[in-house]
């Protein structure tokens, strides 16, 4: 299937803190907020939804195409990428630019307070899926608001199914954006903090979403993840991980997953157990793309919860 991933590039700036950040907020003074976390190390590493999901996708045997904007700084990550099986034809180097960066600390409950400095990724509406060919199936992850909206409205012009995944932008695009966003969408995905967040900004309850869009994705970490559309909902627990190492990239690699299912016409519940066994491999290494599973690897775990496993034929 000739898949398109969309949305941000970056490097990972990964930090934990060995408390919790739950207890230094004081709800008195929730009016003005000044904390300062000294956190106990840090990591720099290759990060950024789209190519977080496109990682998964060439984990799990695709080819996609990731279309994104990088800096000056994004020439060892493309190589990088291209060797994972990652088409980054469609990426453009903004010149005199950095790749956007993403500051994350993580605290021993895996809370994590995150911020990010767009840099190339301000430049992501110069891109245009008109220039990308024939595509069958598109995800439009977070990344700069204007080119989400953008992204969609070519989607439902030139008939390409879509998923919009709004993440973390969730708190910083309008209600109408939003709607913008998801009208038309083949999926709609969040996790559930990002959708209440959504509910509220859109003031749409999942009943007028599937008004709009033919599914809604729903992820909820450790109480796995749901699949529902107008007529019928589908639950899957998440799998237990062996470590837990970090959470950052693990919602990405569980869309990666979800799309190879979709990629190969799979039920909604093998796609949300594939999310879910890829979101897991992602959740006992630091990053989004440091873990590595052969498909058989892969195959053997899924199996190990959800029963045998055919998308992948009898030769893997």
């Amino acid at each position: 299937m000739n898949t398109v991933v969309t949305g941000s590039i970056a490097f990972d700036y990964l930090m934990s803190f060995p408390g919790k950040f739950t207890e230094h907020f004081l709800p008195e003074h929730f009016s003005r907020v000044s904390l300062s976390f000294l956190v106990d190390s840090m990591d720099k590493r290759r990060g950024g939804c789209a190519p977080n999901i496109a990682y998964t996708l060439a984990l799990l045997g695709e080819r996609p195409r990731l279309m994104a904007t990088a800096g000056q700084d994004f020439a060892e990550y493309r190589r990088w990428l291209e060797a994972a099986g990652v088409d980054t034809s469609l990426v453009r180097d903004v010149p005199d630019k950095f790749t956007a960066s993403f500051f994350c600390s993580t605290d021993a409950a895996n809370n994590q307070i995150a911020s990010l400095y767009t840099g190339a990724m301000a430049h992501a509406a110069e891109l245009s899926f008109r220039s990308a060919g024939h595509v069958d199936l598109a995800i439009i992850s977070p990344n700069d608001p204007a080119a989400m909206t953008q992204y969609a409205e070519e989607c439902r012009t030139l008939g390409v199914p879509f998923i919009f995944d709004p993440g973390q932008q969730c708190a910083r695009m309008s209600g109408d954006e939003l709607v913008d966003g998801l009208t038309g969408a083949a999926i709609v995905i969040a996790n559930d903090y990002e959708l209440e967040l959504l509910h509220q900004k859109t003031r749409l309850d999942d009943g007028d979403i599937l008004e709009r869009a033919q599914a809604l994705v729903v992820t909820r970490g450790e109480f796995g993840s749901s699949v529902i559309r107008r007529d019928r909902r589908v639950h899957v627990p998440a799998v237990p991980p062996h470590r837990i190492a970090d959470p950052t990239g693990v919602g990405d690699a569980y869309r990666g997953g979800f799309m190879k299912g979709v990629a190969v016409g799979a039920d909604d519940d093998v796609c949300a157990r594939l999310g879910s066994v890829a979101a897991t491999f992602a959740l006992e290494h630091l990053g989004g793309q440091s873990h590595s599973y052969t498909l058989g690897e892969f195959k053997a775990r899924y199996e190990e919860h959800f029963g045998a496993l055919k998308i992948f034929g009898s030769d893997h």
